[in-house]
């Protein structure tokens, strides 16, 4: 290589050089906010993981602290007392109040559930649960008719509550006198393949009280 050639090719490098170093000056400011924003990103998360952490923490020992007494009721209220900062944690808290309420006070046990079916912030499943649970509860507090009509709601194919709305709505039928309807109902749930075997064993004792005979061909042994 002719010192001609070398020469050109170290002032092509220190021109490419120049303008390196001049777009560092000029943009390397976008390079170091990107890296502080990644960083900042991944602290404050952290941070948010940490806080989620310790509330979650600090509502289930206010949860087991409420739950210590033996009376129902003070569990009742002392669990009503207690916040959370989650709809997800309001829920839980809703469940257990009502649970503890459901056998002296069903009419506010129900009203707990009540606020989670209400809830548009809490998934699906958690008001289907609660909207199953409030029924059940308010076998005086509502008419058959809108019984009936929220456990036809439940009952819906792809419903991961309708065998036991099923259930409950069998046990209208006989409510309501029609006995036949409920030994239908109740022997195809015993053939259904979503049921459980309790269901199952539960549907087969109602059957035989109403003085039916239970056609077991269809039945397959099912998990709890």
């Amino acid at each position: 290589m002719s010192n001609t050639d070398s020469f050109i090719d170290e002032v092509n490098e220190e021109v490419r050089r120049d303008r390196v170093y001049a777009l560092v000056r000029k943009y390397g400011w976008i390079a170091v906010l990107l890296i502080l924003l990644i960083v900042g990103g991944a602290a404050f998360n952290e941070y948010r993981q940490a806080q989620d952490r310790a509330q979650a923490e600090a509502l289930g020992d206010a949860m087991l602290a409420a739950l210590e007494t033996d009376d129902p009721a003070a569990r009742a209220d002392a669990l009503s007392a207690v916040t959370a900062e989650t709809p997800e944690g309001e829920a839980v808290l809703a469940f257990l109040t009502a649970g503890e309420q459901a056998g002296s006070n069903p009419e506010a046990a129900a009203q707990a559930l009540e606020s989670i079916v209400a809830s548009s912030e809490l998934p699906q499943i958690y008001r289907q649960l609660a909207s199953f649970k409030a029924l059940t509860l308010s076998s005086g507090l509502r008419t058959v008719e809108e019984r009936r009509a929220g456990f036809e709601d439940l009952a819906a194919p792809g419903n991961p509550m309708r065998t036991l709305a099923e259930e409950q709505l069998a046990l209208i039928d006989i409510e309501e006198g029609q006995k036949r309807a409920a030994i239908e109902r109740l022997q195809s749930l015993i053939a259904d393949a979503e049921a459980t075997a309790d269901l199952q064993q539960r549907a087969l004792q109602v059957i035989v009280a109403l003085g039916g005979e239970p056609d077991l061909s269809g039945l397959v042994p099912r998990s709890n």
